[in-house]
């Protein structure tokens, strides 16, 4: 191969070692990704059909479930595409999208995380100033700013991490063209791009994770000074299932990268990016649904008025 055959296709090496394996993988994946895409769906028609389930909190709940319905779609496809048969290949073009459109929603749903936390620390701990604190016009800017810090982040690391040079090695030890693959594969010292990467997810993931923590931190304070049981059960209910999605997302995030190119091409790693890629999103409708009394009752209504 020679340095230009990079600039015209990659090899995705996924799990080709394993072919039974690809067997099993595409029809899970296949599942998992039609249940992904109904259930965002589902909450995205229900919040913005439903007039009780206008309100900042399912504003944000949209956002997040469009953002999921993108970030799995990016990628899903072309996983699919090369389980399903021989060719492994995905153009420079496609291997630069993919790689644009990873790591700007990546980084947007970091912080539509930490937003959605202040949300419910700004109901639970300021509950008589709530409507005023988050009008629909601070929303709105919250959601520009999340998906702006998305879109630089992008704009930073893609160009950088498809320019290294590959000295015609093509093949990349993923199932996609994710940013610590492609700059295990590069020909040259990456220590700098390395250093800028690490230093960008301190900003991107860290940052908001530490607000995040923050936010939670002074719910429990206040939710453990609440005299109403009632009170108390139904904010843990909601916070809970805030956690459980910032666990799953945030937990796979670090893992991967604040150590770039060490371990993303290994099986764990492979095996996490799947995780965080489709059943972190097939499993945000489940959590937020299953725990919350106002989108059952919104399902009803809908059912009952069809």
């Amino acid at each position: 191969m020679t340095n230009q055959s990079c600039q015209e296709q990659f090899v995705l090496l996924g799990f080709s070692d394993r072919p039974q394996l690809e067997q099993t993988l595409f029809v899970f994946v296949l599942i998992f990704y039609l249940v992904t895409l109904v259930g965002n769906t589902v909450i995205i028609l229900v919040s913005r059909l439903d007039p009780c389930l206008h309100t900042p909190m399912y504003f944000f709940l949209t956002n997040l479930s469009f953002l999921d319905l993108c970030f799995t779609t990016s990628s899903v496809p072309q996983l699919l595409f090369n389980l399903g048969g021989p060719d492994k290949t995905i153009s420079y073009t496609g291997c630069a999208i993919q790689l644009f459109m990873f790591l700007g929603l990546g980084g947007t749903e970091c912080v539509l995380l930490a937003v959605m936390a202040y949300d419910r620390f700004t109901a639970i701990c300021k509950p008589l100033h709530y409507s005023i604190i988050m009008h629909p016009r601070l929303c709105w800017k919250l959601v520009s700013v999340t998906w702006g810090v998305g879109l630089l982040n992008s704009l930073a690391m893609s160009p950088v991490t498809m320019r290294l040079p590959r000295c015609g090695n093509c093949e990349v030890k993923h199932f996609l063209c994710e940013m610590p693959a492609l700059i295990k594969i590069a020909c040259v010292d990456t220590v700098a791009v390395e250093s800028t990467v690490f230093i960008l997810s301190v900003m991107i993931v860290l940052v908001p994770l530490a607000l995040t923590l923050v936010s939670y931190s002074c719910i429990a304070m206040a939710v453990l000074h609440m005299k109403s049981a009632t009170g108390r059960r139904k904010a843990f209910n909601t916070c809970g299932s805030h956690l459980t999605v910032v666990s799953l997302f945030y937990g796979n995030i670090i893992y991967m990268y604040m150590q770039p190119g060490n371990n993303s091409s290994q099986d764990p790693g492979k095996f996490l990016t799947l995780f965080y890629n489709l059943v972190t999103p097939m499993l945000n409708p489940v959590i937020y649904t299953l725990r919350n009394k106002d989108v059952k009752g919104a399902l009803r209504r809908l059912v009952s008025r069809k």
